[in-house]
């Protein structure tokens, strides 16, 4: 069986709703280094999708250059926190009026719909050119995009993941439930389902989030329900 080395790299960004993102702020005497809070959701390809108002200063920085850095941190709960994984991704930022990227954003970040619409937001995508990980002392390189993903992203589960979220969420809510509770031991109830990739699936409930990976990747969409299914009847027995 062969060893996939990023497995945990991808599973540790697709679990941050939130980065640090570095910009190149534009100002007297050359550009400064600027970083600050967002919030992020990543496509299927790990590609950043990013949310932001013409008013921030990023979205200045952007304007005049595309280049960014994001760092997803790893460290959460660790009593040293620099033993921990951190992974920094690098690339380019641009406007996308994609509507799938947009409705996958705001399924991750449901509150965000309330400002989506305002004239000076607007959406971003961030093309991936490197990603440097920190897996803890020691444990430093860079990795390519075509290393880090260990294959193609499923176009049909991209395009049929709103469908099946809007399902669990309507008619599986006990399922998603378990999948929080069971398999992930998350508290509280009230979890529902955000997202759907190859490797797993996304939970929310309020500003709690939880990332339910699949043993194995999923490679056409038509697998998706024999997955969930199997991943209900595991939650139930547990």
């Amino acid at each position: 069986m062969t060893v996939d080395p990023f497995r945990n790299v991808r599973d540790l960004i697709r679990r941050c709703d939130r980065a640090a993102l570095a910009t190149n702020l534009p100002g007297d005497g050359g550009a400064w280094p600027y970083a600050s809070l967002v919030l992020v959701t990543v496509d299927h390809d790990l590609s950043p999708i990013l949310l932001m108002s013409d008013l921030a200063e990023h979205s200045k920085a952007i304007a005049v250059d595309r280049r960014v850095a994001l760092l997803f941190d790893g460290t959460a709960g660790l009593a040293q926190p620099l033993t921990g994984p951190r992974v920094t991704v690098m690339g380019h930022a641009a406007r996308t009026d994609d509507e799938r990227l947009k409705q996958r954003f705001l399924r991750h970040h449901p509150d965000a719909a309330m400002y989506a619409g305002f004239g000076d937001f607007h959406f971003y995508r961030v093309a991936l050119e490197r990603t440097h990980l920190v897996g803890g002392f020691g444990k430093i390189r860079w990795i390519a995009p075509g290393e880090l993903l260990a294959a193609p992203p499923v176009q049909e589960l991209a395009e049929s993941e709103a469908g099946i979220v809007a399902h669990m969420n309507a008619d599986h809510a006990d399922a998603v439930q378990l999948y929080a509770s069971k398999l992930l031991g998350l508290p509280g109830a009230g979890w529902t389902m955000t997202g759907i990739d190859a490797e797993g699936i996304d939970l929310r409930l309020a500003g709690e989030v939880g990332r339910l990976s699949f043993d194995a990747p999923m490679t056409a969409a038509t697998e998706a329900r024999p997955v969930l299914v199997a991943l209900a009847a595991k939650a139930r027995n547990a």
